[in-house]
């Protein structure tokens, strides 16, 4: 069964939604039967931070609050982060433009490090302070997963992946995105947000139930008595 989740980096919401859906999942004895699949989202699609922003300036000028209503908005955040065992620390954190961070992902996709590349640009971010706009600090995180860094550097320097950025950006569209994270599990049921983890395991457990069903096939059996037949193990005949 396929999950697929629309997600920013630069969004700590989708950071603690990773982690409620990854300790549902592991509650789960089918976990190693779902499949995820990040998909592209830009919160900020336009932003640069050519003023060596704070997140605190960011949100201040963008939401229209005070510096100190924003650090009073992210206290709160950080405190959800922490319930999920996650460190945030927004005192260094780095507002940045994510269209190459997605290409990254994109990327890592093809080598089966998706997950693994999600994951680590969101502690670069969050957590290590870092400039995920950044060529070096993307080519860093490449060769930290053991990614090869020069075919790295030629998907980003050529955007090889950035038309994948766009299409799921547009798909996102089309399925009815306002905002992230969004999970879609089995292309039947959505969430939104950083849903608890009971609401997580609750929705694995039907989709997945309904996602089974579908996957055994209703056979008539036109067998009578006992005829020569081969099993894995020995042939009757």
């Amino acid at each position: 069964m396929k999950i697929e989740i629309w997600s920013d980096v630069m969004c700590p919401f989708c950071y603690i939604g990773k982690r409620h859906l990854e300790k549902a999942m592991d509650k789960m004895p089918f976990k190693d039967k779902v499949e995820i699949e990040w998909k592209s989202y830009q919160l900020n699609p336009d932003y640069q931070n050519e003023n060596h922003e704070t997140v605190y300036d960011y949100l201040s000028r963008s939401k229209g609050m005070s510096v100190d209503q924003a650090k009073q908005m992210t206290g709160q955040v950080k405190a959800m982060a922490n319930e999920a065992e996650l460190s945030i620390d927004f005192d260094k954190n780095i507002p940045a433009n994510t269209f190459k961070a997605h290409q990254l992902i994109h990327f890592a996709a093809t080598k089966n490090m998706q997950n693994q590349a999600e994951e680590a640009l969101f502690k670069a971010h969050f957590t290590e302070g870092k400039d995920v706009s950044d060529n070096e600090v993307l080519l860093g995180i490449a060769s930290d997963l053991g990614l090869d860094r020069a075919e790295a550097e030629e998907a980003l320097n050529k955007e090889t992946f950035a038309e994948a950025v766009r299409y799921d950006i547009y798909e996102s569209q089309q399925v009815g995105v306002r905002g992230v994270p969004f999970f879609v599990l089995d292309r039947k049921y959505a969430l939104s947000g950083a849903q608890p983890v009971e609401t997580f395991e609750a929705a694995l457990k039907q989709s997945f139930d309904e996602w089974s069903k579908t996957q055994q096939p209703n056979l008539t059996s036109l067998n009578s008595g006992d005829q020569a037949s081969c099993t894995d193990e020995s042939c009757s005949l």
